[in-house]
């Protein structure tokens, strides 16, 4: 075999054993390659393939257990190992095993440690296994504390006492019950690691959001607390003429933190087609903020259905847009057969409200506009629930 005497000088035998250890990890052989790399090798290339025989015995320990225990790339062990160090093999596979032994995958494991390297220099019996006792103590799940820290392994690095259980208070003063902080904690639980939460709902407070406004936000939206900046979106929906004392403010502010520019102007666009200004694009927002989560595809499906089939002006959806988050298959297509009727035999005056049936809660249409009509309620209610029922490909 060939050897080039520019590999010479790295064939010192302490070397080709460092240089031989770190490259299996690696998934090839250098005294089997040698023979195939060009005999004049650019400085590059020298740089890449002989690096780890100049390093100290931790780096190479590092890749190799990065890669071996911790299903790290080569390529990703190398570049983290250039800032965290693992000298032996005790600590990080005492971490390893405490994650095994209650129920974590080996995905889910290197997820964790990818996020959280420090963790495999800390001591699970104090740093991870408290936290873990915590939420037990709380009534949260095996499998859901699994899950929890799967997804937000910034947990694991926060101080209990500190921060984890002012935290927990904290959110538990909003919704009152550990059952309901358990389930917001399934949904996102950011907030025990997040110290935005604290701040945001103190800003919200000081303007004049109320506290049960705020637990609605955390049933249903909790990743809205720990957004940063959230100062600015409030200010912006205060200009817009939103009350922070009203519950459609919450409702605003996710519109606004969660619809990125790009697809606000999308649905803004939308609304134009179907001729409407950027006025009667802002009212109707402050009607109803639900309608600029609607994507573009369902704002038009329901514009074309009440202004090409129904004949309806599109401006008097800007008095009730709550219609562009109802469903066109389960709501608005079988409110319109009803409505359609009354209108055929005359029992709705012409100049009702087109829009009003589709907004009412289920018991008060069916009193308002199918039992009412004693002679025609049998024959209304089968059309009703027949449309109901139905295949739509509507959206």
């Amino acid at each position: 075999m060939y050897i080039s005497n520019t590999y010479k000088p790295f064939l010192h035998p302490n070397r080709i054993i460092a240089f031989t250890t770190t490259c299996q990890t690696l998934k090839f052989h250098p005294l089997l390659n040698l023979h195939l790399y060009s005999p004049t090798p650019t400085p590059s290339s020298l740089s890449l393939r002989f690096k780890f025989t100049t390093t100290s015995d931790p780096h190479s320990f590092t890749v190799s257990y990065l890669v071996n225990s911790c299903g790290f790339s080569p390529e990703s062990a190398l570049t983290v190992s250039q800032k965290f160090r693992l000298n032996n093999p005790q600590k990080p596979d005492s971490v390893l095993a405490f994650f095994r032994n209650r129920g974590f995958s080996n995905s889910q494991i290197h997820g964790i440690i990818k996020r959280q390297l420090p963790l495999l220099l800390s001591d699970p019996d104090k740093v991870l296994l408290p936290k873990f006792e915590f939420l037990a103590s709380k009534g949260v799940s095996r499998a859901d504390i699994v899950r929890m820290v799967s997804i937000g392994p910034r947990f694991l690095s926060r101080s209990l006492e500190n921060h984890i259980v002012p935290s927990y208070e904290f959110v538990r003063g909003f919704l009152q019950s550990d059952d309901q902080l358990i389930a917001c904690m399934n949904r996102n639980s950011s907030f025990l690691s997040d110290g935005r939460f604290a701040l945001n709902s103190e800003l919200l407070i000081d303007n004049g959001v109320k506290r049960s406004d705020i637990a609605k936000l955390l049933r249903r939206w909790p990743s809205i607390l720990c957004s940063a900046n959230l100062l600015k979106t409030i200010t912006e929906l205060k200009g817009m003429g939103f009350v922070p004392s009203t519950s459609s403010f919450c409702v605003a502010l996710l519109a606004k933190r969660t619809v990125n520019k790009a697809k606000w102007d999308e649905k803004v666009e939308t609304f134009k087609k179907w001729g409407w200004s950027q006025e009667h694009v802002l009212e109707a927002f402050k009607r109803q903020p639900y309608c600029m989560l609607s994507s573009a595809d369902k704002i038009n499906a329901v514009m074309s259905y009440f202004v090409s089939q129904l004949g309806c002006d599109s401006l008097e959806l800007v008095r009730s847009p709550v219609v562009f988050q109802l469903s066109l298959q389960k709501r608005l297509i079988p409110r319109a057969s009803v409505v359609d009727y009354l209108n055929s035999k005359g029992l709705r005056k012409k100049d009702a409200s087109m829009t009003t049936p589709f907004a009412l809660p289920e018991k008060l249409f069916l009193k308002r506009f199918v039992k009412r009509f004693k002679e025609h309620s049998s024959h209304l209610l089968k059309m009703y629930e027949k449309n109901m029922n139905r295949e739509n490909t509507c959206l």
